[in-house]
């Protein structure tokens, strides 16, 4: 195989966003003679897959032992070309002449590295728009010393120069700075090209600007092109840039919506860089590099306080051992998420949960990163995982009763972030494989079918021997209808009540019986009744029409304090059971029945994380008989 003249080297780490559009352009490029290269450094989401379907070779190391040098040389390693192009992840070429343009002036020997102009997008702050065009302007230059710059974010430098000195692997950043400084130094010329032009998007947070000047000014105190005595320097610099960056937007009429961002970034930039230059020692600290070099952050919906939520930026915690983290791909919504919304959950009103809390607790995922000591999982498989997390060696849970541990977590409701996050880390023995051909959309139903399924297990122990019965469900919810189903399965049957028309059309053509509830007062007719709506009239209703020797299960929460006659039930001879929750053998039957039930009438409403708030509007509403997230839309 002959070798490319170029090879396109990609730096990347959680890219998914970006990534895509980038290798778009690059497959657009009039030049093309070149292969790609893209290091990723422990992307949790779903960047080496992307890289892969666009034909790069994937390189992959170690979060813990990226530096900016030691990817790029590693990449580098892999390369087989001549020059090496480099450009940043999250950076589009303007044009299809672009590569043609940066790598054609390493034609000339005495050329060492080139960089290409960058601009900023409609998107991009108005200061780091600014300062794209006070560093990168129309003017072609042949770099100078003493004037050391260039920039790795769209550049290319000669292979025979990197053989002879590689790019520095200690430096928390200005790596390319530092290289062209050495060859500059040596009579190699650096040259900037603004025809090989890209748009560069930045999308941080305040603190995520803070670190990355932070860790800039720490690398040019290191190669000795700032000292901390240029503090002021800096600072006057950031002063003047603030005073025309505000002029600018006023000329723009753009003042009143960027006066706050303007003052924001230039604050952010100047703390970090005087941070950065005064303090020599924070990134001697292992973890304090990686926490600089790396913003593990997601989006989440945190709901703070009764009444308020908000999609925001949540940091990701480490893997310990034994944990699992999860790429979300559906979170079904659960009147349990809503009433922690609304502050009416019972475990935050007696105080055994607390607020803030990213609720969700019926999720499907796929398994990104496997802590020491999970031996049955790996990354890629798709899973689900249990709600109720109990701890496991209390005498409660040695008997198998984990709603009974006084210790236990539930995910997305007590002590546990949940599933309207892009991602969750929960211990490995909560999740649960799910076999091939289980679509994840389907499989986020698992946590209420395990609720179902329970509960119904309780119900047909108390009828003994296996045999045929008439049940009425009452209630035609998510809930009630997978008890329905369930009992259909399995040869009863069924009728379900409820007074909204769309959910009892839900279950044309199922072979499923319906009524309304204004006929409650034929529950008399059934064997077995399956209260599943925690409605006390609904309860009142049942126990008073129910029939002799019947057996009752009750799955509906809250139910309100009631008067009520238990002579009732020792002279009907009624078996009356309570359930709430799931276990383990629940959700490994759970994911058994579930590609045996149609579930398509459960899956029609989907909404984007974003959307939450509709998604929880919609839900109130009764209109479908389920609502989804959508969390990762590039899961199936």
């Amino acid at each position: 195989m002959s070798s490319p003249e170029t090879s396109l080297v990609i730096r990347a780490f959680n890219e998914q966003a970006h990534l895509p559009r980038l290798l778009k352009r690059i497959a657009e490029q009039t030049y093309r003679d070149f292969e790609i290269i893209v290091v990723d450094s422990g992307s949790y989401d779903h960047t080496p897959e992307i890289a892969e379907r666009h034909g790069a070779r994937l390189v992959r190391i170690e979060s813990r032992d990226f530096t900016f040098g030691y990817s790029l040389n590693v990449g580098v390693r892999h390369a087989r070309g001549r020059y090496i192009g480099i450009v940043s992840a999250h950076t589009e070429p303007c044009d299809a002449a672009w590569l043609g343009e940066l790598i054609e002036p390493l034609r000339d020997e005495s050329v060492a590295m080139v960089y290409g102009r960058q601009l900023g997008t409609a998107a991009s702050r108005f200061s780091e728009g600014q300062d794209f065009l006070r560093i990168f302007g129309r003017e072609r230059l042949v770099l100078q010393p003493p004037r050391f710059f260039a920039n790795n974010a769209n550049s290319a430098v000669r292979r025979d120069l990197w053989e002879a000195h590689p790019f520095d692997e200690a430096l928390t950043g200005l790596e390319d700075i530092a290289w062209a400084k050495h060859w500059m130094e040596r009579g190699r010329q650096v040259i900037y090209e603004p025809r090989a032009a890209v748009y560069h998007i930045h999308e941080e947070s305040w603190p995520q600007v803070r670190r990355r000047y932070f860790r800039e000014a720490q690398a040019a105190r290191r190669i000795g092109v700032r000292r901390p005595w240029h503090v002021a320097t800096e600072l006057l610099r950031e002063g003047r840039a603030l005073v025309q960056d505000m002029a600018r937007a006023a000329a723009a009429r753009r003042l009143k919506d960027t006066a706050r961002e303007i003052a924001l970034f230039r604050m952010n930039k100047a703390l970090g860089t005087t941070q950065g230059l005064l303090d020599g020692a924070v990134m001697d600290d292992p973890r304090a590099r990686q926490q600089i070099m790396f913003d593990k952050t997601y989006q989440a919906v945190v709901i703070s306080a009764p009444g308020r939520a908000a999609l925001g930026q949540m940091t990701l915690a480490e893997v310990k051992p034994g944990d699992v983290l999860i790429r979300v791909a559906y979170e079904g919504v659960c009147a349990t998420d809503l009433e922690i919304l609304d502050g009416t959950l019972g475990y935050y009103r007696s105080g055994q949960a607390r607020y803030p809390i990213v609720p969700g607790h019926e999720l499907s995922g796929s398994v990104v990163r496997v802590g020491p000591n999970v031996p049955n999982l790996e990354p890629g498989d798709p899973v689900v995982v249990e709600c109720i997390q109990s701890c496991g060696v209390c005498a409660l849970c040695q008997q198998g009763n984990p709603i009974g541990c006084k210790w236990r977590r539930e995910l997305g409701v007590i002590d546990l972030d949940g599933g309207y996050g892009e991602y969750v880390i929960v211990p490995g023995r909560f999740v649960h494989k799910l076999p091939a051909g289980v679509a994840l959309r389907d499989a986020c139903l698992c946590e209420p079918l395990a609720v179902a399924l329970k509960g119904l297990g309780r119900l047909e122990r108390a009828w003994g021997p296996a045999s045929q019965r008439s049940c009425a469900v009452i209630g035609g919810g998510p809930l009630g209808q997978l008890c329905a189903r369930i009992l259909h399965l399995r040869g009863q049957h069924v009728t379900v009540f409820d007074r909204n028309p769309r959910r009892r059309a839900c279950l044309d053509s199922s072979g499923i019986a319906t009524r309304s509830s204004e006929e409650l007062a034929a529950l008399g007719e059934y064997d077995a009744l399956i209260e599943a709506t925690g409605d006390p009239q609904a309860l009142d209703a049942m126990l008073r029409h129910v029939r002799p020797g019947s057996a009752l299960l009750l799955l509906g929460l809250p139910y309100s304090r009631r008067e009520f006659d238990f002579e009732t039930v020792v002279a009907h001879e009624l078996t009356i059971a309570g359930s709430v929750g799931s276990g383990p053998e629940d959700f490994r039957e759970a994911i058994a029945t579930l590609p045996h039930l149609d579930l398509r009438r459960f899956t029609e409403c989907v909404f984007p994380l974003r959307d939450f708030a509709a998604a929880w509007q919609i839900a109130r509403t009764g209109e479908h008989l389920k609502v989804l997230l959508e969390v990762d839309p590039v899961a199936e």
